[in-house]
């Protein structure tokens, strides 16, 4: 197997092992073993662990990117479904590994400030489109990351279901104006 192991494999395997281990299982020998190669042959492609990092947050980051994608759906309500349809999709254990690693080193919260501001804007200028009303838009816009991420970072079992209820709820809410009625907590 060792001759068909490109670079691109070895960082879709270092995502497999955040997606599966989280950031504490990314290692060195756990990414050569799931490969099948020893460790010499990854400093064939990597000069060295820092710069394989580097580069697995940047492809994470690319794949995670939604800007160009989703932009270029002129319906804002089609580029909220967008949204919503490839949050569904991804991984999120490998994004809850991305979180805990941004925690820690600063280049990769960087890196993840960049990307959810980015979701955040398509959901805030979609929303801000359809409802034509700044507070409803950041309502809509925080309440859908904050879901999105409180799924990344959950124990819970993944109901997809579930999510694709709440996420119908969210867009309900930001279309009939629900947003704007505070509840009494008190």
């Amino acid at each position: 197997m060792g001759g068909t192991i490109s670079r691109e494999s070895y960082l879709d395997t270092g995502l497999d092992v955040l997606s599966d281990q989280g950031y504490g299982g990314l290692k060195l020998a756990e990414v050569c073993s799931r490969l099948g190669v020893t460790t010499g042959s990854f400093y064939h492609y990597f000069s060295s662990w820092s710069v394989y990092g580097e580069e697995l947050v940047t492809r994470w980051a690319r794949s995670a990117s939604v800007a160009s994608e989703v932009r270029a759906e002129p319906d804002p309500r089609r580029r909220i479904k967008v949204l919503i349809q490839g949050a569904l999709r991804i991984s999120y254990g490998a994004e809850a590994g991305i979180r805990v690693w941004s925690s820690m080193d600063a280049a990769v919260h960087a890196t993840q400030v960049g990307v959810d501001k980015q979701r955040y804007d398509v959901l805030f200028e979609s929303a801000l489109e359809v409802v034509g009303d700044e507070v409803e838009a950041e309502r809509f816009a925080t309440s859908a990351m904050y879901l999105l991420i409180g799924c990344e970072q959950s124990t819970l079992p993944r109901a997809t279901e579930i999510l694709q209820w709440m996420a119908g709820r969210l867009i309900a809410a930001m279309e009939t104006g629900n947003f704007g009625h505070e509840l009494d907590l008190t």
